[in-house]
């Protein structure tokens, strides 16, 4: 992947070279780690058991029903965007794009579920102390956006492998997208591609790597 430039309009910006380093051990083998951000996301229930308060919740927090029938549901504030619709028609250069809010919500929601409770996250005086000047959400969380991405490709997509860099933090409340992009045609249903996570706030890239997925017929 080519170079990518910065753009200087975050209070975090000023940390990046120090979140850089601290994230240039690449993190191997992150599917089962992935897969609990993408739960968090999900959790296991029909859209329309989902029990909502009409008087406190915006429009943005509206459950959808799903556009793909890879998914059970969505939500009014999640977008996507794909280039091609039969699973059979995957080819190199095809591109899934998905982008949603990382929402207060979703932060402490993705915290009990995954038990990652650092104060980094959760606590904004402990976290207006630290380098970054205020709480984040967390890596895996935001990583997990790549497995949001792969889950609206056509046809059934299994995790195989991930690696990723985290290059920069994300705030709370600022508005994500990862784009996965078909690299190579492995065969045998199996596919190379690169998962790419910019912060649209800051218009930058916060997490880069490459995963390779196997692909499925959904069952009818």
């Amino acid at each position: 992947m080519g170079e990518r430039e910065t753009h200087v309009a975050s209070p975090f910006t000023a940390m990046a070279t120090a979140w850089t380093s601290f994230a240039e051990s690449a993190v191997k083998g992150a599917t089962a780690a992935n897969r609990a951000a993408f739960a968090a996301f999900t959790p296991a229930m029909e859209a329309s058991s989902v029990a909502r308060d009409d008087t406190t919740a915006s429009d943005d927090d509206e459950v959808v029903e799903a556009s793909v029938p890879s998914v059970v549901y969505e939500h009014a504030d999640w977008t996507f965007e794909r280039t091609v619709e039969k699973a059979a028609d995957i080819t190199v250069g095809d591109t899934v794009v998905f982008s949603k809010t990382l929402s207060e919500e979703d932060v402490r929601a993705f915290a009990a579920a995954s038990g990652d409770t650092n104060r980094i996250h959760l606590d904004d005086e402990f976290a207006a102390t630290t380098r970054f000047g205020g709480r984040i959400a967390h890596g895996t969380l935001v990583s997990g956006l790549v497995s949001a991405a792969l889950a609206r490709l056509p046809g059934l997509t299994i995790y195989l492998s991930q690696e990723l860099t985290f290059e920069a933090p994300v705030g709370i409340g600022d508005r994500v997208t990862a784009t996965v992009e078909v690299l190579e045609d492995l065969g045998n249903g199996q596919y190379r591609l690169s998962t790419v996570i910019e912060d649209d706030d800051d218009e930058r890239v916060v997490v880069d790597g490459e995963a390779v997925v196997l692909i499925d017929d959904l069952p009818e």
